[in-house]
């Protein structure tokens, strides 16, 4: 069911004004962070609402749900007549299989879940065939959680090397998962451990150009990583509660 537009207006004040704060805290600027709504439990009606509220980049863990979505508010928009943006970014969040690349690549204005090197040189290989060039991240276990998807910690720096050499790829930093739990501060080993490795990297020049940012932090814990240094946060639950 479909969440009243006003909850969500609240929802979405509350939640940037937490980000402001807790940028202020560590004296950010709260515009060098982005916020991504993840919608994969949201009804289409309220994705409608918050892109109406200037909410333009969208996060989905599903390879098939994100081309529906992607195609559904792309119809949406061409049959709008009041001022809106003429299209929103979609960020595909979730583990990626290679032979979903296809289909997502030409959606996917960011995939955030890249995870062994046999995928990155799909997203290369079908970014070439396309005419493109693919923004990524790497996903990193920080927390060494077995059931939790991306590379260890001591491969990334490695693995951020090789992809950086794929002429359709555009490495544009890293992502990591915390361990779910009620306490946000239990997040924090994991932010710390990101941060620490991205700014080991861009001191050993490590990734390029643009390589500059960190994706981490979700509805329980997106605090703690703008003060950890988060500059992509991927929110769902918050909003739509």
């Amino acid at each position: 069911m479909a969440v009243a537009r006003k909850r969500i207006i609240d929802n979405l004040q509350r939640v940037r004004c937490n980000i402001a704060a807790a940028a202020e805290r560590v004296r950010r600027d709260p515009d060098e962070i982005q916020l991504v709504v993840v919608t994969k439990a949201a009804e289409i009606e309220d994705v409608k609402t918050l892109i109406d509220l200037g909410v333009v980049d969208l996060g989905e863990n599903r390879a098939k749900q994100l081309i529906e979505r992607a195609e559904a508010v792309a119809s949406w928009l061409g049959r709008r007549r009041k001022q809106m943006p003429d299209r929103v970014r979609w960020h595909m969040i979730g583990h990626l299989q290679r032979n979903k690349v296809k289909g997502v690549l030409p959606v996917a204005a960011m995939i955030h879940s890249v995870d062994t090197l046999r995928l990155a040189e799909e997203i290369d290989r079908r970014a070439e065939q396309a005419g493109m060039v693919a923004d990524i991240l790497l996903e990193v276990n920080c927390s060494a959680e077995p059931q939790k998807f991306g590379v260890p910690v001591g491969a990334a720096a490695h693995m951020v090397d090789q992809i950086s050499t794929m002429k359709d790829l555009r490495m544009a930093g890293l992502m990591t998962m915390a361990p779910l739990a009620a306490d946000p501060e239990k997040a924090r080993p994991t932010f710390v451990r990101l941060r620490e490795l991205f700014e080991d990297m861009q001191a050993e020049k490590i990734g390029g150009k643009d390589f500059e940012h960190l994706s981490m932090g979700m509805s329980q814990d997106y605090e703690v990583a703008v003060e950890e240094g988060a500059t992509i946060l991927r929110i769902g639950t918050a909003l739509f509660e």
